[in-house]
């Protein structure tokens, strides 16, 4: 009697969900699933994919699952605005389950294992699930656990210790900001991999703004300034591209502030952080204010699995986004090993490519289209203006605004500032997330 009760509230449950219009939960145990696509990640490329998939129309109900935990949509690159004020957090996400067509099939746990042989994916409740196509998109974790005393300094209110790359601690940054009225403030970038390389230095910028405004920070003369602000980045240069890193480069000169290079950050202690240097030595800087980025780092799940490459990420062709050993899975985003910036931008255009291909795959054929590393950070400098960076594979430019009307997008600009603040947020609300969005190609079939 148990067993026949449990089946019918699994099938009232699926009815109600339905009627919601939500995606259809499974809530199977030890039972196997099979789909003909499974999207692991429900973030900005499992979702963009999935729903361009969708609407090719060669799909019915339950043929396309999506597997993801969180109980939250976060719109990530926000979270500079909510360090700079301008944003809250609390509206830059929503119920990840209400973001998902009906029509999928939504797994909302963990993925255990992959059994890429067998097309066999074990999920973190012991469910199996049967895959014709596979998409890794999971994204990469943030791990504040890299940097020795940083968890204990996020978690204490009266640290001026903060980062914008945790949602709990995003909304932190800017109380710290307009805390400091005096004395030596620190903002940092790892060394390696992380989301969107230009972030660490944008809230730096509208920190210098919003000091400066306030009066404590001279860009004139830094002997006058009651702040004295350094970045420390574990890169050699203050960008990875060299036209829009020289152009940094001059305003950090232009506007005093002191530059560490090939400086890890790796411990906190009170007031004190420690970095690493290239020659194996240590030093050791005090601080009134400091931003962390902690280094990012693939999730375990893929590391560890037969799908990654040594680095762990999801080990797949430049071009075709396809996995370089198993034809039927696939990869975009932070989880796999494009070797171009992990940005919301690059998604958008690495998600057509992929559904293409994987469709052509579908069909017994091969891969035709190609995905040429595009990317975009679009750099706050100051409250107002943004330097909107365009580039694809070996850091070569490529800008919209240049090629349609010949401007320098090096120079920070205003109207850049306003696509920043207002129309990316709203355009990933409202179209990116249901598979319409295709960034410079604008709105898509």
């Amino acid at each position: 009697m148990t067993s026949i009760f449990a089946k019918h509230f699994i099938v009232a449950m699926q009815r109600i969900s339905k009627s919601r219009g939500l995606a259809t939960v499974s809530p199977a145990i030890g039972q196997s699933r099979s789909h003909k696509v499974v999207v692991v990640g429900g973030g900005s490329a499992g979702l963009a994919i999935s729903h361009q998939l969708l609407r090719h129309g060669k799909f019915s109900q339950d043929d396309i699952a999506i597997i993801d935990p969180a109980a939250w949509h976060h719109y990530q690159p926000g979270w500079t605005l909510v360090g700079g004020g301008l944003k809250t957090k609390e509206n830059l996400r929503k119920p990840l389950k209400s973001l998902i067509d009906p029509k999928f099939r939504f797994y909302n746990t963990g993925v255990e294992g992959f059994s890429p042989d067998d097309s066999l994916i074990t999920l973190s409740n012991g469910d199996q699930v049967i895959y014709e196509q596979l998409v890794v998109a999971p994204g990469i974790s943030v791990d504040t656990g890299s940097v020795k005393g940083l968890p204990e300094a996020l978690a204490n209110p009266d640290s001026l210790v903060s980062s914008i790359y945790n949602y709990d601690s995003c909304d932190k940054v800017f109380g710290t900001i307009q805390k400091l009225r005096k004395g030596k403030a620190i903002f940092t970038q790892p060394a390696g991999v992380i989301k969107c390389a230009g972030a660490p230095q944008k809230i730096m910028w509208l920190a210098l703004d919003h000091w400066k405004h306030g009066g404590v920070y001279d860009v004139k003369n830094p002997a006058r300034s009651a702040i004295n602000i350094t970045f420390a980045t574990g890169l050699p240069t203050m960008f990875g591209v060299p036209k829009y890193s020289t152009k940094l480069d001059d305003l950090r000169k232009e506007r005093f502030v002191e530059g560490l290079f090939q400086h890890d950050l790796i411990a906190i202690d009170g007031n004190s952080a420690t970095f690493s240097c290239p020659d194996g030595k240590q030093i050791t800087k005090n601080f009134e204010l400091l931003h962390v980025v902690p280094k990012n780092r693939p999730h375990d799940f893929i590391k560890s699995s037969a799908l990654a490459n040594e680095a762990g990420f999801v080990a797949v062709m430049e071009d075709t986004l396809r996995h370089q050993k198993y034809r039927n899975i696939w990869s975009a985003g932070d989880a796999s090993s494009l070797p171009t910036s992990k940005t919301v931008a690059a998604i958008t255009a690495q998600a057509p490519v992929l559904v293409r291909n994987l469709l052509s795959a579908m069909d017994g054929k091969e891969p035709q289209m190609t995905y040429d590393g595009y990317t975009s950070c679009p750099l706050t400098t100051e409250y107002g203006k943004v330097m909107l960076a365009e580039f694809k594979y070996g850091g070569v430019p490529k800008e919209t605004f240049g090629a349609l009307f010949g401007i320098d997008q090096a120079v920070p600009r205003r109207e850049f500032y306003y696509l920043k603040r207002d129309f990316f947020p709203w355009v990933y609300r409202k179209y990116m997330v249901k598979g319409t969005w295709g960034g410079p190609k604008g709105w898509i079939n």
